[in-house]
């Protein structure tokens, strides 16, 4: 298997927000105007966050050259913390796999890169938000459930 770095460049920017948008779909997400509207707000932030450095990106090739599946991480501006010392704090995000390339390890390659890529920058913190799919291979390379807590919608 092949794995190669995401660059800012329209055709990787496409693919991982093509990406995203079916991974919100898998997940059950399914009107397509909220999915469209996601996909639109995050195609600038994306490439912002590339373009600075702040956004990393690996995709898994397919036999013919192909993107098979892509892996995201984002560099999160981290104040010092108890949980961990570095700078940045590491959030996986984008995990997706073409339906036709699914149970072939190329996820957890695409994780090994990505924690390995932490693991020499000094990124001692690292987040994901697990779909019950994935929940299994984020805890055998060791991750576990926080208490983190989430609030949406109208506040106060």
């Amino acid at each position: 298997m092949t794995i190669r770095s995401a660059t800012p460049d329209a055709a990787d920017i496409q693919t991982i927000v093509r990406h995203r948008r079916a991974m919100f779909r898998d997940m059950g997400y399914h009107d397509e105007d909220a999915l469209e509207a996601m996909s639109a707000g995050f195609l600038p932030w994306l490439r912002c966050k590339m373009e600075a450095g702040e956004y990393l990106g690996w995709f898994a090739l397919g036999p013919d050259s192909s993107v098979a599946a892509g892996l995201g991480l984002w560099l999160m501006d981290w104040p010092p913390h108890m949980v961990a010392s570095g700078r940045w704090r590491g959030n996986i995000l984008n995990v997706y796999t073409e339906p036709a390339h699914r149970r072939r390890g190329m996820a957890r390659a695409l994780m090994q890169v990505a924690l390995g890529w932490c693991a020499d920058h000094d990124v001692d913190a690292v987040i994901l938000h697990a779909s019950p799919e994935g929940r299994p291979l984020y805890e055998s390379l060791g991750f576990t459930p926080t208490n983190e807590m989430r609030l949406t919608g109208p506040h106060g």
